[in-house]
């Protein structure tokens, strides 16, 4: 391998490249310290490029790009299983055309195993499994023929497909017209030729491409459950979904390791696939660690052949990352060198820079950050610096918290190349990643409040709620997201705990609880608040001291009377009609407090929560509009609680959180302390590096009071943008 330059204004940036570029990468290496190289899909370096001093990074694909393989062996393509959109039946017969909405060059019908095994026809109106016998396939017609239906219930099919096109080089393809360009095949190292095969072109590979420092897996095996309409849109994405691990190989392992069989019904799941948002079922997550156990083993095998080649193997956290689970209990065992992943998003960029950040058992993380280099960005009339300097501000709240390693941009160079205000200003960020990176370097910070967030996922879904794909984000996130958002870079230690978690070491650990989501959701945590055991460990901790913020509709689950099973804990419930007999008297919105002392802007609760009532006088009622309670808090035994109706990601939101934090620790009389009274600005301190930084998170300069340490006061201006920083 080559050696390296190195020096303090070049550094810790990787720049994407292509083929006939070589003097302006040339240039843009200079004017950004860019000390590394990638390709993107779409884009190969060139020898010329290679040969830069500067560390290569080539994408590497394991399962997709070579066809030739492929469709010899197309026994071996990836599966998926889907469900047909509900037919009703009027009459005795019904017909199932089931391939209706879906894209056919994406994926094929599975004739070759047996439709009566591996198939399931249900009636979804009695919820009962239709016999094999009363059902048959037109294959010609991609149909299901139901026989002795019930007039007026309606009925589904679940069925296997072939995934004959990658999704992600589909929507490439489609996004920048690449016309006669092949469509990748993805091949299932389940299989024994298609595991041959990735070992042996591994091997024959990195001998062909001795000038690669850095094997860019993009990512291994299975990608991300991603099908498209008839339309060849978006038609289901789950960031989290497993869909596309399926097989009848796997499903054939894993009754023969867990001695029962799995259904159709367990992946398709009336249709919702298992989204990251349904409470998970043990037969799935028996199937998630199954895959896991076997992502781990395969990968870390590919993993040994780059370095025994001498170099380093590196993960894309996208695209094909199923099974990894980088916070997963077998991530270890694939001995990665380092993870990649993309950082930013409309309103996520600080949860997903931490998401990155966080990866433990790897040497180093890279961020890759918005915009990408596509013409979805940069297009005549468009000013990408205005994303990237909203991207940057955004992250470096979470960079200040737990600094990636290093960031880098990805896409076609030519393109941004285009755009000199750009450059500029991504010139800027790099030196100033630089400049943070050393003053940190791998310190804890200081935190003054411990936080669990506490959902049916745990450490397994470490900063991770929300996503479809890298920018993009659903709609009614506003709360999963904005807590996130406000703890990324907050002067607080976070840990995700699932309800397996609430042990007395682990709350032990722990000054406050929260809890936030949707009722029946997977976050909020649904019927596992059913669980008397649950409820109690909860209750019992906050009446010792502990204290929990619920937001949403925490610990939602209508049972014995209550839907939020911590009502008593909060001081509020909310009203389903069961109880509109009942009299709400108490509706007095207390004049001041301290959760809202410096509250300067109007309340944003996002979408809200509706019907949310006070229990007794002794809710301190805190925000009360449209006859309903949006703001509490309660005393429980020596401990407290907080609800919030909703809470978008904002300035005024992250300091509503922090002061709801502080109070229900009951450690409102340390705020004054690491802190500053301007919502824009926040303070980050490093006792090990001996340094602290205040920092201005906004485009504007900023006065503010500042709290030392011991609470001395003092006034400062902060420019645009600009962080101070001191020694202790």
């Amino acid at each position: 391998m080559k050696e390296k330059s190195m020096d303090r204004k070049r550094g810790r940036v990787t720049l994407p490249s292509e083929s006939n570029f070589l003097e302006e990468t040339k240039e843009m290496l200079d004017r950004l310290g860019a000390d590394a190289l990638r390709d993107s899909d779409g884009t190969k370096l060139d020898a010329a490029t290679k040969a830069l001093d500067a560390k290569i990074y080539e994408t590497y694909f394991v399962s997709r790009g070579h066809n030739e393989f492929a469709k010899e062996h197309m026994e071996e393509c990836q599966q998926l299983y889907l469900m047909s959109k509900r037919a009703l039946a009027t009459a005795d017969q019904v017909e199932l055309s089931f391939m209706d909405g879906y894209y056919d060059e994406q994926v094929a019908p599975d004739y070759v195993h047996d439709v009566k095994r591996w198939w399931e026809v249900i009636d979804r109106t009695a919820d009962q499994v239709v016999l094999a016998e009363d059902w048959d396939v037109r294959q010609e017609e991609n149909q299901v023929v139901v026989r002795n239906a019930v007039p007026f219930h309606e009925y589904t099919v679940s069925f296997l497909v072939y995934a004959v096109w990658d999704p992600t080089q589909m929507y490439n393809h489609i996004t920048n017209d690449w016309g006669d360009v092949p469509h990748d095949i993805p091949f299932d190292v389940r299989y024994a030729n298609s595991d041959t095969f990735a070992k042996e072109y591994l091997k024959q590979w990195l001998i062909d491409n001795p000038n690669v420092d850095v094997v860019r897996f993009t990512t291994f095996f299975y990608h991300f459950t991603l099908v498209f309409n008839s339309e060849a849109k978006e038609k289901f994405v789950d960031w989290f979904g497993y869909g596309a691990t399926v097989s009848v190989k796997a499903l054939e392992e894993f009754e023969a390791e867990y001695g029962y069989a799995l259904r159709p019904e367990d992946i398709v799941d009336n249709g919702y696939y298992n989204s990251t948002f349904r409470v998970p079922t043990k037969p799935y997550l028996d199937y998630m660690d199954f895959i896991q156990r076997f992502v781990a083993e395969k990968a870390a095998e590919l993993v040994k052949l780059v370095h025994d080649a001498g170099r380093e193997a590196m993960m894309f956290l996208g695209d094909n990352w199923i099974g990894t689970e980088p916070y997963g209990p077998y991530f270890e065992q694939i001995g990665l060198d380092a993870v990649v992943g993309s950082v930013g998003g409309s309103v996520g960029c600080g949860v997903t820079l931490r998401l990155i950040s966080e990866i433990p058992h790897v040497k180093y993380t890279e961020g890759r950050f918005l915009p990408y280099f596509f013409p979805t960005a940069f297009y005549e009339g468009n000013d990408p610096s205005i994303e990237a300097q909203v991207n940057w501000l955004r992250s470096r709240r979470a960079i200040m918290r737990k600094p990636v390693d290093r960031i880098g941009y990805g896409g076609y160079l030519s393109l941004a190349y285009k755009f000199p205000k750009f450059i500029d200003y991504i010139a800027g960020v790099a030196d100033e990643f630089r400049l943070l990176y050393d003053n940190i370097g791998g310190s804890r910070p200081y935190a003054g409040i411990r936080v669990g967030i506490l959902n049916c996922w745990g450490k397994l879904r470490s900063w991770q709620t929300f996503m479809v794909a890298h920018a993009l984000w659903y709609k009614q996130i506003y709360s999963y997201l904005g807590v996130l958002e406000c703890l990324s870079g907050a002067a607080v230690d976070v840990s995700f705990i699932s309800f397996e978690d609430l042990t007395e070491e682990t709350l032990d650990s722990l000054d406050v609880i929260i809890n936030v989501g949707d009722a029946e959701t997977a976050f909020s945590g649904g019927r596992r608040w059913g669980e008397e055991e649950i409820v109690s460990a909860v209750r019992a901790w906050v009446y010792s001291g502990g204290g929990f913020v619920g937001i949403g509709e925490p610990s939602a689950y209508e049972k014995g009377g209550r839907f939020f099973q911590l009502a008593e804990i909060m001081g509020v419930d909310k009203e389903l009609g069961f109880t509109l007999s009942t009299d709400k008297y108490f509706k007095t919105q207390m004049e001041q407090h301290f959760i809202t002392e410096d509250r300067t802007e109007a309340f944003d609760f996002g979408e809200s929560m509706k019907n949310v009532y006070a229990l007794d006088q002794d809710t301190e009622i805190i925000e009360y509009s449209d006859n309903e309670v949006h703001i509490a808090s309660h005393a429980y035994g020596k401990g407290r609680g907080v609800y919030i109706a909703g809470l978008p990601y904002s300035f005024e939101n992250t300091r509503l959180l922090m002061r709801s934090l502080y109070y229900a620790a009951g450690k409102e009389q340390e705020w004054e302390r690491w802190n500053v009274t301007n919502m824009y600005c926040e303070v980050n301190v490093y006792p090990e590096k001996n340094k602290y930084a205040i920092l201005n998170n906004s485009g504007e300069a900023q006065k503010t009071w500042f709290y030392d340490g011991d609470g001395a006061k003092e006034e400062l201006t902060l420019n645009g943008g600009e962080i101070l920083w001191r020694e202790m």
